[in-house]
């Protein structure tokens, strides 16, 4: 198969007529050709009075030495499958810990393995959990159990479901294939920014537990880990709670894959004496736009154009007090969402649906939190400090859930005109953003806001909002793991995803949640000891 990159195409381009057009173009002979496919698709705007598709195709032909040697930028590639393992031996059934990405494709891959994994997911299934994540957005009752961090899906299907990631991993066509499989838009198979939307995500989710369970795997809802016992190095059981009590499952393996949320998590690890380690993560708020206006300024006269979705953009300005703000799960045309998890701290996190049609557009705007800065050597400082900002903020908003915004104008003094109404649900109440934010956060924001501006026409509009706090961009902790993926403290423990540090986002967890997967099966298999 040959791949042909950098095709540029107009944004009016039919794509139903691909073939015809590359027939055309490359004067393919029919013939000879067996197949012609999209395989990536992207937005070109770098210049504003040019805005255009650029695309690659992948060409199946019986005369591909011929059409590498006479098209420019023809190059062989060949596809990778994915194969899941088979586990041979069957001894205890494996557990897994929380149902978000690297979770559910632990579960899916142990399952389609034979091994009928059982899930613990402390929160709802995601149809209930959905009710419950509006209740809260519309009243600000919280369900510390049930939340956008807990609960089905995991954080991420309350977010945009971008699948974007800069690792390098066999699994990731693997993990794309079975999500549009399971439901995601088909367009994530080519688009160079590709994302799902909480809308789809939601059958998405319910389509893959659907599947573990047909292949023998089980998932049970409001079952919260609470504990475990072992045999000296060696794990023996799992512990849980659940409405009707608690209830122990004899495993000697164990995915933990709780999430970066899951604080109690950590605390039991440590008194369990399971090494742990500080992670340095990031802390900041989310800003708000109106979508048109973000549209303007990165497509220019083509914004609004049909073929086009809603814009983002990736910002990092590097700044002269040596921090760095830069920009993070950008969502256009989406929301601020009420993110908290627990009781008296508030937290912010942005979400979109698939067609990313709300009228603001929002990202995180965040600065680097290095355990320099924790003041401790504490393994779970970083969490510690994460809970200090999200109390602060939760006073700063007014103790109820209603979040601190701050106009981007009051930060330099200026009379703040044409504002953008904030998306927050419950409620917002104006604050100084130095009412929750360290002081160096709160410096690198008024720097870099004025210098992001320079390259984002009205990034820094007077009207801007600033919401607070977004503090879980990902975990403060690692949970220490060796090259077979174990514990280092507790064999037959898989540390596994965002939460235990070794991912940052839907694609890594999912990948991460593979490679755990595999490292049980080759354990029970009689691989590794």
């Amino acid at each position: 198969m040959i791949r042909i990159n950098g095709i540029k195409v107009p944004l009016d381009f039919d794509f139903s007529d691909l073939t015809e057009f590359c027939v055309k173009k490359y004067r393919l002979n029919t013939k000879h050709i067996k197949n012609i496919r999209l395989s990536r698709k992207s937005v070109d705007a770098r210049k504003k009075t040019d805005v255009h598709f650029s695309i690659s195709v992948d060409i199946e032909s019986s005369d591909e030495n011929r059409l590498l040697k006479t098209i420019k930028n023809a190059v062989k590639t060949e596809k990778y499958t994915y194969t899941v393992p088979t586990a041979v031996r069957y001894g205890k059934r494996p557990v897994i810990a929380g149902f978000g990405p690297a979770g559910m494709f632990a579960a899916l891959v142990l399952a389609m393995s034979g091994a009928r994994p059982i899930v613990l997911e402390r929160g709802e299934d995601v149809d209930t959990r959905c009710k419950t994540v509006e209740e809260f957005r519309r009243t600000g009752k919280l369900d510390t159990e049930s939340n956008v961090q807990f609960g089905e899906g995991g954080a991420g299907t309350f977010s945009d479901g971008k699948l974007t990631t800069g690792i390098k991993d066999k699994r990731i066509g693997w993990i794309f294939e079975k999500l549009a499989e399971f439901g995601a838009p088909e367009e994530i198979l080519y688009s160079a920014k590709p994302h799902i939307g909480t809308d789809k995500l939601i059958d998405v989710v319910k389509n893959l537990r659907k599947k573990v369970i047909s292949l023998g795997g089980e998932v049970r809802f409001g079952a919260k880990m609470c504990g475990f016992t072992r045999n000296g190095n060696d794990l023996t059981s799992v512990i849980y709670s659940d409405e009707s009590g608690m209830h122990e499952i004899e495993t000697d393996s164990l995915i933990l894959a709780a999430g970066h949320s899951a604080r109690d998590i950590f605390e039991l690890l440590y008194s369990e004496k399971i090494e742990l380690s500080q992670k340095n993560f990031a802390v900041g708020v989310r800003i708000e736009h109106r979508r048109s206006d973000i549209d303007k300024a990165m497509y220019g006269d083509s914004a609004g154009h049909p073929a086009l979705k809603a814009a983002d953009y990736k910002l990092a300005v590097h700044l002269p007090n040596g921090r760095t703000l830069y920009t993070f799960c950008m969502c256009p045309g989406g929301y601020v969402m009420a993110a908290s998890s627990e009781t008296g701290r508030l937290a912010v996190n942005g979400m979109s649906c698939f067609a990313r049609d709300a009228e603001n557009s929002n990202c995180a705007l965040l600065v680097g939190v290095n355990t320099d800065d924790f003041g401790s050597s504490h393994p779970l400082e970083g969490m510690y400090l994460q809970q200090k900002l999200e109390e602060k903020a939760f006073i700063a908003g007014g103790s109820d859930y209603h979040a601190p915004i701050t106009y981007v104008g009051e930060l330099y003094g200026e009379t703040v005109t044409d504002k953008v109404e904030p998306s927050y649900c419950p409620g917002v109440k104006k604050a100084d953003i130095a009412d929750y934010l360290p002081s160096y956060v709160c410096e690198t924001l008024k720097l870099g806001i004025r210098e992001m501006g320079k390259k984002i026409k009205g990034f820094d509009a007077s009207g801007a909002v600033l919401t607070g706090v977004e503090s879980r961009s990902s975990s403060p902790v690692r949970i220490n793991r060796g090259e077979d993926l174990q514990s280092v403290s507790l064999r037959g423990l898989y540390p596994c995803g965002e939460g235990a540090g070794y991912a940052g986002g839907i694609v890594s967890a999912a990948a991460d949640g593979m490679k755990c997967a595999e490292a049980v099966i080759l354990r029970l298999n009689g691989g590794a000891v």
